[in-house]
């Protein structure tokens, strides 16, 4: 791995070539580091462009609104109308594809400039729907064009004093916890919202997953976090899920945290 510094200056030479650019902060590790670089090297020519929807966790929000008043961004919240598009909505395999349509379309018609977005050489190792929407709106990838990779990026987050965002944990969109196939519904992702903060302020766990299967609830843990409960202590925190809005009467499940375990791309595809 780069030094921090070399892989800065590396950024800066591309940021200073690449002109007036809007950055897609989404509030993890990632984009949140690319913004703060990107404005502490061009300033009023770089605009932070942060989206909201029910996909989105507050805390993400919260936590662009903080650096950009602690760093002074440019910062518009909008709206970039995924939950308009039933194509999004029905939760196919390239889901991610809609999504990200809608996202880069609305900042083209907000800025008019390059859009640059947070993915990072670890992200090509998988299957992105999202980037053939970046690519067909000239979406820019300034780390993938360093040759940085997360672990960079985090080193990237430490030397410039992000503090705790250089150590924050992956977390995907809400919708990413729904199986394939079942349509996104907002009162769904407001439920596993609530699902995995109870599970976070009462295990302090590593790694928490509300996955909504068609089978029913399935809590995903870390593995230490899944040893430390019992027959008794799932039972009684089973009944707690089941009591929050929209926990229902769905079977509850515990299994080992995998990433990306709701997606079914073979079976959507057939």
């Amino acid at each position: 791995m780069a030094d921090a510094t070399d892989m800065l200056v590396t950024l800066d030479r591309m940021l200073t070539a690449i002109g007036d650019v809007a950055v897609a902060v989404s509030g993890g590790v990632d984009s949140t580091t690319l913004a703060v670089v990107a404005h502490r090297r061009l300033g009023a020519r770089a605009r932070m462009m942060h989206a909201v929807s029910p996909a989105v966790s507050p805390e993400g929000t919260a936590r662009v609104r903080s650096l950009a008043a602690t760093e002074g961004w440019s910062l518009a919240v909008l709206d970039a109308g995924e939950f308009e598009d039933p194509r999004y909505r029905a939760n196919p395999a390239d889901r991610c594809f809609y999504c990200k349509t809608n996202l880069y379309g609305r900042i083209a018609r907000e800025t008019g400039v390059t859009i640059l977005s947070g993915t990072n050489t670890d992200d090509l190792n998988d299957w992105r729907p999202g980037l053939k929407a970046a690519a067909d709106h000239a979406v820019r990838h300034p780390y993938v064009e360093a040759g940085i990779d997360k672990s960079s990026v985090r080193a990237i987050a430490r030397h410039l004093g992000l503090g705790d965002i250089a150590e924050l944990p992956a977390s995907p969109c809400l919708s990413s916890r729904i199986e394939t196939g079942i349509a996104i519904d907002p009162a769904e992702l407001a439920f596993i919202h609530d699902v995995e903060k109870l599970l976070s302020a009462l295990y302090g766990a590593q790694a928490v997953r509300c996955r909504v299967r068609r089978t029913g609830v399935v809590i995903e843990l870390d593995a230490a976090t899944l040893e430390s409960l019992d027959g008794a202590r799932r039972a009684a925190l089973s009944a707690e899920i089941a009591t929050l809005p929209g926990g229902g009467a769905r079977p509850i499940a515990f299994a080992p945290y995998k990433m990306g375990s709701a997606f079914l791309r073979l079976a959507a595809h057939g």
